[in-house]
């Protein structure tokens, strides 16, 4: 096929039966994805462009993404874009996709700044209102950036070890308007990366952070692809949990609060860990009602 002699049915056909064939299961919706990016129509409107002819420029750009995505490459990296909550994020190789489950431990932490916003603030020297938080280990920015967006009277602090994931942190945050500025990023190792006179001041921690077992296989969409620094833990998965639950204490306010995304089968160790240092720590599912997030207050 040829441009200005194909619509965009005949592209979307062929590229389904192209995905089908690579052995990918999300073969149609792949495809549809595909044909919105390179459109610019909506996911609801992909209807709208099927009798259109397609343009040379836009027969490259088709052949790149589906010659992309059929080789294995996740589709979320094939588009450079993937939503998360309210936000449309840059996403590349350099950083975890952004996943539902995480969308969850936002939620979360932004039930807690809305509760500690509505505390008895009265601080010297500090504006009522006005809470602190820190992301450790922010990636694409994607928790960091959506407490930013959806609470107002907030400072977020976001935290990587890795500066290429801050590059993609630093590319979102020119995306989201006046919110960007109560939002700052830092290079470091968890809770180093942080200011040090903000010890003892955070009103929430929160963090999506490696807790993958080096013995645990996962789907070679994800191995193969995703940073492996942001996916494996060493001690089966518990190394960087454990990291962030000690040191929290010396850095969260008096009635401060951290929220960990975490496997399933992680959650009751690392609930006990929290209720050993005396803090009240509860555990959330995901969307699909798996264990996934806990939630400690001192």
């Amino acid at each position: 096929m040829t441009a200005d002699t194909v619509r965009w049915s005949e592209l979307l056909a062929e590229a389904v039966a192209r995905f089908e064939r690579a052995g990918i299961d999300t073969a149609l919706l792949d495809a549809r994805r595909v044909v919105e990016e390179i459109t610019g129509v909506q996911p609801s409107g992909v209807h709208r462009v099927l009798d259109d002819r397609v343009t040379t420029r836009a027969m490259e750009r088709f052949d790149e993404l589906v010659a992309r995505r059929e080789s294995g490459e996740p589709l979320q990296y094939v588009l450079g874009r993937w939503g998360f909550r309210t936000l449309d994020l840059m996403v590349d190789k350099r950083v975890l996709i952004p996943r539902p489950e995480t969308e969850v431990v936002a939620g979360l932490a932004i039930d807690a700044v809305d509760e500690a916003r509505h505390q008895d603030r009265h601080v010297a020297g500090e504006a009522e209102g006005s809470v602190k938080v820190a992301d450790l280990g922010t990636g694409s920015g994607a928790i960091a950036l959506s407490i930013a967006v959806e609470c107002p009277d907030v400072r977020v602090y976001a935290t990587d070890v890795s500066e290429d994931a801050l590059a993609v942190a630093r590319a979102n945050l020119a995306g989201i308007g006046s919110a960007a500025r109560s939002v700052s990023l830092h290079h470091g190792d968890w809770f180093e990366a942080l200011p040090y006179e903000l010890r003892g001041t955070l009103d929430v921690v929160v963090s999506n952070p490696p807790y993958v077992a080096e013995s645990e296989g996962l789907p070679a969409v994800v191995a193969d692809w995703e940073p492996p620094t942001a996916l494996w833990a060493d001690s089966e998965g518990f190394a960087d949990l454990r990291s962030i639950v000690t040191q929290a204490q010396r850095w969260l306010a008096p009635r401060g609060v951290i929220v960990l995304e975490m496997s399933p089968p992680q959650t009751s160790t690392v609930q006990q860990w929290c209720s050993d240092l005396g803090w009240q720590a509860t555990v959330h599912p995901d969307l699909n009602g798996r264990l996934r997030a806990l939630v400690a207050r001192r």
